[in-house]
């Protein structure tokens, strides 16, 4: 373990370097990776690594021809990038080794980072590191040294190196003075705005313009507007993204008009909340919270990232789950139920899931949820059948098998007392049925 405290920002009034050491060693001895702080030039001010051998490639490397000044900037390149995306960033370096950064941040700027690998993520060929070392000058004496002790470079999946540059990302908020919150938002958001663009996107690439813009997607509206109804918050989110895309490209970013149809899509999001059975009082009020705090927006950026959290609290207010006790076990049930409904599961294969006693199960599910294992089971089973319903290719024997019936007479009997309305004239009136209507 090496360290050496220079003129580097990181000698700042209230940053513990003790504290930042200790949990840097504690990472690298719990994880058996090499992990570095550095300064916000890119120097390496402290070292954690018990692996000898490893220290000694790394050495090696650092030393070797140009290679001193480029792992430098490359570990503050990979640092600055990290800052930029949310937190943390697994990146190369100029030897082809996987590193991960998380930036250390005081007074809201970045002073330094801390650093793991370098590790491999697949096993390394010798001609791949020949290849390696000649584009980066390595003298005769640094080849021996490197390729005597590559191989004690680990080697580590992608899976777990993503799960290591997360568990870093926390070390690195708790040494520095803001909280994880800040970044984990801050990558929430870009993601969202990620999935907007693509969207974008793609309908740039159908050729859109003023004459060729797509009309309004009510089929997406309509999917957002189920999809909230049974709480799938990782479905709506896709969804909505789309839309949001859609609108903005639609008005060409008039803000004013987006304001207007983002109004409209709040409205919707709510009653749809309370068609999946969310509480009255508690959805009207978000309303009323929510509408009052659209005024103060002045970016579309911000209007659709904030629309995002409203539809994710309206999700969480299907079945009100948000006072639940058992809200583990709920979440994981209904989730079971959403991925297997097309098959016989039963109330004890789902206990079983979830680990309880399927009379416990049972009655839990009962108390939280307002139904019955079974006729939430058949709600999703029906709701899941209406989509399948409106493909005039699939008919009714098949769409009953599909959503888990084996009986197509009890699948009509069940889809009419839920729907109020039979399969088949469900399928004739294209999904419009009201109820009170005409069967």
């Amino acid at each position: 373990m090496n360290f050496s405290f220079g003129n580097n920002a990181l000698e700042y009034i209230g940053f513990n370097l003790e504290n930042a050491i200790k949990c840097v060693d504690a990472y690298s001895i719990s994880t058996n990776v090499r992990t570095i702080i550095i300064d916000s030039q890119g120097e390496t001010i402290y070292e954690s690594c018990g692996n000898k051998k490893l220290c000694k490639v790394c050495k090696s490397i650092s030393t070797a021809g140009e290679s001193s000044q480029s792992c430098s900037k490359a570990h503050l390149y990979g640092s600055y990038q990290a800052e930029r995306f949310g937190g943390k960033y697994v990146f190369f370096c100029p030897m082809g080794f996987t590193h991960w950064a998380s930036p250390i941040t005081l007074d809201g700027m970045m002073k330094g980072a801390v650093l793991g690998g370098p590790v491999n993520m697949i096993e390394p060929e010798d001609f791949l590191i020949d290849d390696l070392i000649i584009r980066n000058n390595v003298s005769e004496q640094q080849l021996a040294s490197i390729k005597e002790n590559i191989h004690e470079i680990p080697v580590i999946n992608p899976e777990r190196v993503n799960h290591l540059s997360e568990l870093l990302f926390i070390v690195a908020a708790h040494i520095s003075d803001i909280q994880p919150s800040r970044y984990l938002e801050e990558r929430e958001f870009n993601e969202h705005h990620s999935g907007i663009s693509e969207y974008i996107h793609y309908i740039k690439t159908m050729g859109g313009d003023d004459k060729n813009i797509p009309s309004y997607p009510l089929d997406k509206e309509k999917e957002l507007l189920y999809l909230i109804s049974i709480g799938d918050k990782a479905g709506s989110q896709k969804i909505l993204n789309e839309i949001f895309g859609h609108i903005f490209f639609s008005t060409g970013g008039n803000f004013n008009v987006i304001k207007a149809r983002v109004l409209e899509l709040i409205v919707l999001l709510s009653r749809a909340a309370l068609e999946g059975g969310a509480d009255v009082e508690q959805i009207f009020g978000l309303n009323y919270k929510f509408l009052n705090q659209i005024h103060g927006f002045t970016s579309i950026e911000e209007l659709s990232f904030w629309l995002s959290k409203i539809m994710a609290r309206f999700t969480d207010c299907v079945f009100n789950l948000a006072g639940v006790k058992h809200v583990d076990v709920i979440y994981r049930a209904i989730n079971y139920i959403k991925h297997n409904y097309m098959k016989k599961i039963t109330l004890e294969e789902v206990a079983s899931h979830v680990y309880l006693s399927p009379s416990y199960f049972s009655k839990i599910f009962k108390e939280e949820m307002k139904y019955s294992f079974n006729a939430y089971l058949n709600y999703v089973r029906i709701e899941m059948s209406k989509k399948l319903l409106l493909d005039d290719s699939i008919d009714l024997i098949e769409v009953s098998n599909m959503v888990g019936y084996e009986d197509q007479s009890y699948f009509s009997k069940v889809f009419k007392k839920i729907t109020g309305i039979s399969p088949g004239k469900y399928r004739e009136s294209r999904g419009q049925h009201r109820p009170g209507g005409s069967q």
